[in-house]
């Protein structure tokens, strides 16, 4: 009985298999690169310690940010959209707002230390 059960332990163990997160799927560049940006190519998105979303200077809802994006990008496509956020930002928050973007089919998307 216990070949039985050690048998059984050994295949679960050898045949169940463990999903690997992906995180967010951000491609970042190499380190150290630097390059002049010119201030019309670039749309700034913060976000507050309570969510609170500012897109271009503006307020906004978390919903809307993917169709003002896309309206943005549409007038400029070289426009890169700059996240910074509150140091007590929740993650949620953070990754709602890349989903967003994502949503919106933003690729040129920079991530701004928090100070």
């Amino acid at each position: 009985m216990a070949d039985i059960a050690f048998l059984l332990l050994i295949f679960f163990l050898v045949t169940t298999t463990i999903d690997i997160d992906k995180g967010l799927g951000l491609v970042l560049p190499a380190e150290g690169e630097t390059i002049e940006i010119k201030k019309k190519n670039i749309l700034n998105c913060l976000i507050n310690s309570s969510g609170m979303v500012l897109l271009g200077g503006e307020p906004v809802k978390l919903k809307d940010v993917s169709r003002i994006v896309k309206e943005k990008l549409r007038e400029n496509n070289k426009l890169i959209i700059s996240v910074k956020t509150h140091e007590k930002t929740h993650y949620k928050d953070y990754v709602a707002i890349i989903d967003q973007l994502k949503i919106a089919n933003a690729t040129r998307i920079s991530i701004a230390d928090t100070d």
